[in-house]
């Protein structure tokens, strides 16, 4: 299909992109100030940490399934609209968590907060209809610098509001940052052109979210069931087996949620494969580190830090996050997304490796979770431009929202299994891990970024040769799809 011609931006693009990131901070900060309340939410809603681990799972597994229908639902009847939609969910979501006082009410608001993750696509797809051709880029960095900028901050808002308030208020302030962002959204974010018909495939959102859950589930209980158990094993084969499905499904569907061929173009699989990798890493560290940092100090590795403070340790890593961010654009212009992609799992996968061998002073953790940092901030700037360069106009919101997705899933599976392996190490009659444990952990995430940052290194290789075959430019290859 023909993109629509470009048209001259409705709004200021400096507003415009202000906007923009106000929304995504939202759900940025969603993600995480929900991490220093873990042990809170344990004792208050009387559950153990497996069920609490849920209340950040489920937020994360909802936007999974819900990001390719909003973001489809975005190019089918404008991309601003949808995003008014995903934020009033969102806020919603943040109410009915702020009002709950009971496990299944919190997870049941989290999972309406979760609607939100369309919000990133349709911001994605936003800049790149509003914003002037030369600030495309640079946008895109930023507003994808704000997921991890975010979610450094939610762990010290987070921390903040349950040293000096109740948990209630973490979703209180997520309430109200969704409300601002709504009304911003409607009154100063124009409407886009680009727009295409078609119809949801919700048949394939549900089915996708079975195949994701299954496999999550297991790993959360492979600690009491065992790693080696049938129970276990059944379910994450039965979950690549529904996935596998679920492809073949979304081949034969004639509108489905991703379309198929569009994620088989080489430059968008590997992108998709390092988003997975990448999250995985960040949400991984989100979730490791503030352990480590509250852990006592009897346990002789411990700092016994409070919420507050072990958020703010983690502060540097968010702030150069937020610089290497338009670095990663400005990388992108001159050389290519595939470049700060591959430095950024290279750099992260660095600092990653020297948490897990050098964990045992608070200046230490400060540099290397700040190099890690370093790396994920390029990476994740450089992801949307990659998809963005790679598909037609009509197709930024599904696939940019598809990719999104992909980072919900990296995270939500890093999330669980970082959490798994640091209840594993638990020494009998104790809960606390043992830091052989931290550092399997800390090895583990920078094991995924490095892979994500050698597979990158492949992405230019392969679009020159699906370039070749199609004789198409690569900013317009996938018009045909």
């Amino acid at each position: 299909m023909t993109p629509q011609p470009a048209h001259a931006p409705a709004a200021p693009a400096g507003r415009t992109l202000t906007i923009l990131g106000v929304c995504a901070l939202a759900f940025a900060l969603a993600q995480t100030m929900v991490v220093p309340a873990l042990s809170t939410l344990q004792e208050e809603l009387g559950t153990d940490a497996s069920g609490a681990t849920w209340t950040i799972t489920a937020y994360l597994l909802a936007a999974a399934v819900a990001t390719p229908v909003v973001g489809r639902l975005g190019d089918m009847f404008g991309k601003r609209r949808m995003l008014i939609v995903a934020l009033v969910a969102f806020t919603a979501g943040s109410v009915v968590s702020a009002l709950g006082s009971s496990l299944g009410v919190v997870i049941a608001g989290r999972v309406l907060q979760g609607v939100g993750g369309g919000i990133f696509p349709l911001c994605f797809a936003i800049a790149r209809d509003e914003l002037p051709r030369e600030k495309i880029a640079v946008g895109i960095a930023t507003i994808s610098a704000v997921l991890s900028v975010g979610g450094t901050l939610g762990l010290v808002i987070g921390g903040l509001l349950l040293d000096h308030a109740t948990y209630h208020w973490i979703f209180w302030v997520g309430a109200v940052l969704g409300v601002l962002g709504t009304i911003g959204a409607y009154v100063g974010v124009p409407e886009s052109p680009v727009k295409i018909p078609g119809r949801v495939d919700l048949r394939g959102a549900l089915v996708f979210a079975v195949g994701i859950v299954i496999p999550l589930l297991a790993i959360s209980q492979a600690n009491d069931w065992g790693w080696g158990s049938a129970r276990v094993v059944g379910m994450i084969l039965a979950g690549l087996v529904i996935l596998a499905g679920w492809v073949a499904l979304q081949a034969r569907t004639a509108e489905p949620i991703a379309h198929v061929p569009t994620l088989r173009r080489p430059a968008v699989l590997f992108t998709n494969v390092a988003t997975v990798l990448v999250g995985f890493g960040m949400f991984g560290s989100f979730v490791v580190l503030p352990q480590l940092l509250q852990s006592p100090e009897a346990t002789g590795y411990g700092f016994g830090l409070g919420a507050t403070a072990s958020g703010l340790v983690m502060v540097p890593g968010g702030l150069v996050a937020m610089l290497a961010a338009p670095l990663s654009g400005r990388m992108s212009d001159r050389y290519g997304s595939h470049v700060p992609l591959s430095i950024g799992g290279i750099i992260a996968a660095v600092g990653l490796f020297a948490l897990a061998a050098f964990h045992n002073s608070i200046a230490v953790i400060v540099v290397g979770y700040a190099v890690g940092s370093i790396g994920i901030g390029l990476a994740f700037a450089a992801m949307p431009n990659l998809i963005v360069a790679a598909v037609s106009a009509e197709r930024t919101g599904e696939a940019t929202g598809f990719n999104t997705v992909m980072r919900s899933v990296g995270s939500s599976v890093g999330s669980q299994l970082v959490v798994t392996v640091l209840t594993a190490s638990a020494v009998a009659g104790s809960q606390l891990p043992t830091d052989a444990g931290f550092s399997r952990a800390f090895a583990l995430l920078a094991a995924m970024t490095l892979i994500a940052g050698v597979l990158s290194a492949f992405i230019p290789r392969l679009v020159a040769r699906s370039t070749a075959r199609s004789g198409a430019a690569p900013a317009t290859a996938a018009s045909g799809d």
